[in-house]
């Protein structure tokens, strides 16, 4: 089963993004990693890579919303860490294009929606430049809002090596025409909120049949009256209770994914 490519619907998913991170203020937050610089092609990139505490259970490829890498994935990347994953956020957009605008993000997230091969290109890139850093070659895709649809569509794709699984905190769902998703890739986890008037409960339900029937092993947190983007620090869409529960199930999944 497949749901048709809609770019208004990519469009009006992207802008609830943008409306949850507006509000977003300034947070105090101390990096434990380091940015780093990568290259593909002529294109120069800048990722984030902190190392695990510890021995290393296993590896996050982190994709960032639709603003570009920015503290809120560092963040992210650092708690993993202290939880003994190596822990890399990949850049999408290119070195010093952190768009601030509607406009500019739309922009950035458009041509990337309208090509897929870019979009698996560039997160295949950031794998390469984790391994290098020495990141756990085990590895889970995690993505937010924008990156989960990316994190989805490298599932769709199946193409990277040692992925052990996919997850989308309030990511688009929807499985662009002439995709499919294959009874062997690595398990996907969705963490979506209830009260999403963006990413509706039909479009899970939609996915979830949909890997239903391909036989995928999935699993799906909902969240009561949890509104899009509930997971972001600081934003007025965020929701603590949603926020904590989602996480600690969603470490429970990736500690049973990189055992």
């Amino acid at each position: 089963m497949t749901v048709p490519y809609s770019r208004f619907r990519l469009s009006h998913i992207t802008l609830g993004c943008v409306m949850a991170l507006a509000a977003l203020p300034a947070l105090a937050f101390s990096p434990a990693g380091q940015d780093i610089d990568y290259q593909t092609g002529d294109e120069e990139f800048e990722g984030y890579y902190v190392a695990a505490n510890g021995d290393s259970k296993g590896s996050v490829l982190i994709v960032h919303d639709w603003d570009g890498l920015d503290d809120y994935e560092r963040q992210r990347a650092d708690m993993l860490a202290k939880q003994g994953y190596d822990a890399f956020a990949v850049d999408l957009y290119g070195t010093g294009n952190r768009p601030q605008s509607l406009e500019n993000k739309q922009a950035a997230t458009q041509r990337l929606y309208e090509d897929r091969e870019r979009m698996r290109s560039l997160t295949q890139a950031g794998m390469e430049a984790a391994l290098s850093e020495g990141m756990n070659s085990s590895s889970v895709i995690l993505g937010y809002c924008f990156g989960g649809t990316v994190a989805l569509e490298m599932a769709r794709a199946n193409s990277l090596d040692n992925i052990a699984g996919y997850a989308s905190f309030h990511g688009g769902l929807d499985t662009p025409e002439g995709q499919s998703y294959d009874a062997d890739i690595a398990p996907i986890f969705i963490a979506h909120g209830g009260g999403d008037q963006i990413v509706s409960l039909e479009d899970v339900a939609t996915v979830s049949a949909t890997l239903e029937e391909a036989n995928v092993n999935y699993e799906v947190g909902i969240y009561s009256g949890a509104p899009h983007a509930f997971s972001v620090f600081g934003s007025d869409r965020y929701e603590e209770q949603a926020d904590q529960r989602s996480w600690a199930t969603f470490s429970a999944w990736l500690e049973s994914r990189t055992d």
